[in-house]
């Protein structure tokens, strides 16, 4: 990178701020309109009903109030056999007639048995009749006709309510398959069949159902348990204070220890594979190479051979000697990093606040989540009913064309395919809004990602802007500002949106593409060509690399954005730069960082972890009676856990951007100042003691 040019009268984030990116805020702004233009739009147009009722065959809903179909909530389908068939997967519609009905059938019953039987059984013929189309009540007619007509179902079968529709009545009984104790059943046309057919029709059902039966344990553990979860979560928030809090003290001793324990461990390798290696000396077949045996699948094979132990200690002393001169060589970085996060430590100290700050982004990413699921789920039931012909005769040419119910009688359909009807397909429409709902749902997800990539860049702009000010404080804490955490919020808000929606916008191009591909992937995985499959497996792996790439550099900008005030791309380039100069101590701050976080979560979701299995097994004698009586006592557990782990990754990430902060912070420090009079260092002072009272030259990494 070139030389730059340096303030001398700098002391910490610039006051006197233009704003900068102007253009992409302007863009930003009227993008965030057309948003809510488009949620208008689609709350205007959409009917969420559609996902919440069943829709019968004449485009109704049921159980919408105020209708013929009040009362009928259930839809029944008349031949739910044909649900087995194609057809369904491509129009995602039943090809048979579909009725609103208060309840499901509880028995076995045919037409043509109901019709012969009319006149002694006339209860029989009123029971069959509801499932009938309304208004329906000719026994007369022919059984040829009415099932042609589809004016009633040839057969019902003893049915339940699930997802508000009629779905068999499955059982299992001794390993077979029952309907109503039944395995098998008359269609209603002549034939007897299994009741595995009616099984392949309402596909998956019986699992759904035992997931929903799971489902309702699990809501009543939640609804006993919620009262500890809540006490289990808030162990964790003190924990994760109690571990940043003590880094100051522990960050050496902590990354040491572990250091020597991973040194002691290969030792200990390396003494166990000469021991092995020693003990088979003079035992027959030992002496064999690998390249002898071949190859085994029986890996014990290989370890009575002396040479596989060999080979494992001369890898072992490998590494052994490749950390060992690391730690010799990057004692001094080594040192610098676990400084800054001591450093860091002190500075969340000093400013508290900042631990709530993921309260703000998880809000405003829960309120971008929201809107973006209504208004996916609005335009996505806005439309019209469609109507289509659907003919029981194969070959009738009118088949799955669009028709207009009201009409359709008038037409020679009727004439030219006997039995056709004209019965509602899906919503849709041929207007511009319905033609381009997809490319709508589109702009929707990328808006969706463009916001909370900026919401994570106004956070990451803020919380770098506070801790730089505790940096550039040259009498901490007196000289650091009063609230530095609103100050720096304003300043990100007031002048730099423009700049947070750039880097975001970068970013959320990428993820677009990126859901893209796995889109397209999953499109694309019944197909058998390996070219195609290996050339979108490159590309995802190149979109991988390259999103993570441009989080790290956007990170960076957005802390040179807090402390200078310059637009995006000048601070993208003097961070990616100043980082360069400085690659081998980014390196190991990287992985120090890491590494005691890492290490801090699991500590954390560890031991609230272990607390909350003793206490809800009934292990704590002294809350053995205050255990709630749970279904699954995993279930809190795992919520336990799992919310502990995300409590610390909060904490932690705005430990992480702390030290990433004052990490460049230290390096302009360094590129600044030489420690003179002059020109003094802002550093603490173990930073400087580190680095020796010798003048630094800029170039020294």
């Amino acid at each position: 990178g070139e030389p730059r040019k340096f303030d001398p009268k700098f002391r910490g984030p610039i006051h006197n701020r233009h704003c900068t990116d102007v253009i992409c805020c302007v863009i930003f702004i009227v993008v965030i309109l057309g948003y809510i233009a488009l949620g208008v739009v689609a709350w205007v147009h959409g009917d969420p009903r559609k996902v919440i009722y069943p829709t019968d065959s004449y485009g109704q809903f049921c159980g919408q109030k105020e209708t013929l179909n009040e009362n009928k909530t259930i839809l029944f389908y008349f031949n739910i056999l044909k649900c087995a068939s194609p057809v369904v997967l491509i129009n995602l519609q039943c090809p048979t007639t579909q009725l609103c009905v208060s309840k499901c059938p509880d028995r076995f019953a045919t037409y043509i048995d109901v019709q012969a039987s009319y006149r002694y059984r006339p209860d029989q013929w009123n029971y069959f009749r509801q499932f009938c189309k309304p208004g329906f009540n000719n026994p007369r007619k022919s059984v040829a006709q009415v099932l042609r007509d589809e004016d009633c179902p040839s057969m019902i079968i003893p049915s339940r309510p699930f997802l508000k529709r009629c779905f068999p009545d499955f059982s299992t009984k001794n390993g077979v398959l029952t309907v109503a104790n039944q395995t098998t059943f008359k269609d209603g046309r002549g034939k007897t069949r299994n009741v595995t057919d009616l099984r392949e029709a309402a596909n998956g059902i019986n699992n759904v159902l035992d997931a929903r039966s799971i489902g309702v344990k699990i809501f009543e553990d939640y609804a006993i348990s919620w009262y500890w979860i809540l006490i289990g979560l808030f162990i964790a928030m003190m924990l994760s204070l109690l571990f940043l809090v003590l880094l100051r003290f522990t960050a050496g001793v902590l990354f040491w220890i572990f250091i020597f324990g991973v040194i002691g461990i290969i030792g200990y390798g390396i003494w166990h594979c000469y021991w092995e290696y020693d003990h088979l000396k003079g035992i027959p077949g030992s002496d064999l190479t690998v390249y002898d045996i071949g190859f085994q699948t029986d890996f014990k094979v290989y370890l009575q051979l002396r040479q596989t132990w060999l080979a494992f200690m001369i890898i072992l002393c490998g590494v052994e000697v490749i950390i060992i001169l690391m730690l010799i060589f990057l004692r001094n970085r080594i040192r610098i990093a676990i400084a800054l996060l001591k450093e860091g430590s002190r500075a969340i100290g000093y400013i508290m606040s900042t631990l709530f700050y993921p309260i703000v982004t998880f809000i405003l990413i829960a309120i971008c989540i929201s809107y973006w699921a209504v208004t996916a789920v609005f335009l996505a039931t806005s439309g019209e009913p469609v109507y289509k012909v659907m003919a029981n005769q194969t070959l009738c040419k009118y088949a799955n064309l669009t028709c207009d119910p009201e009409t359709f009688n008038t037409t020679n359909v009727t004439k030219l395919c006997p039995g056709a009807q004209c019965t509602f397909a899906f919503y849709g429409g041929e207007s511009l809004y319905h033609k381009y709902i997809f490319i709508f749902q589109l702009a929707n997800a990328f808006v969706f990602l463009w916001l909370v990539n900026f919401a994570i860049a106004l956070g990451q702009c803020t919380l770098a802007g506070a801790f730089a000010s505790y940096y550039w404080a040259y009498r901490k804490p007196a000289d650091i500002p009063l609230w530095p955490l609103f100050s720096s919020f304003g300043r990100a808000i007031r002048y730099h949106t423009g700049s947070l929606a750039f880097g975001a916008l970068i970013l959320a191009i990428v993820q677009l593409i990126r859901v893209i591909l796995e889109y397209l992937d999953h499109k694309l995985k019944g197909t058998q060509n390996s070219f195609t499959r290996f050339l979108l497996c490159c590309l995802k792996c190149c979109f991988w690399c390259l999103e993570k790439f441009l989080k790290f550099i956007n990170r960076n900008a957005y802390i040179m954005i807090a402390i200078y005030g310059k637009n995006f791309c000048t601070s993208a380039r003097e961070a990616f730069f100043l980082l360069m100069r400085n690659v081998v101590r980014v390196a190991v701050l990287d992985k120090v960082t890491d590494f005691l976080l890492f290490l801090g979560k699991i500590l954390v979701a560890g031991g609230v972890g272990v607390l909350a299995f003793f206490f809800f097994t009934q292990r704590i004698p002294v809350f053995a009676q205050e255990v709630p009586t749970l279904n699954y006592y995993w279930v809190p557990l795992l919520t336990v856990i799992i919310g502990s782990y995300l409590v610390a990754h909060g904490f932690f990430s705005v430990y992480a951007m702390c030290v990433d902060t004052l990490f460049l912070c230290f390096c302009e420090d360094l590129e600044r100042n030489d420690g003179s009079t002059a020109k003094p260092y802002f550093m603490s002072a173990s930073l400087h003691r580190i680095l020796g009272k010798k003048k630094l030259s800029p170039k020294k990494a």
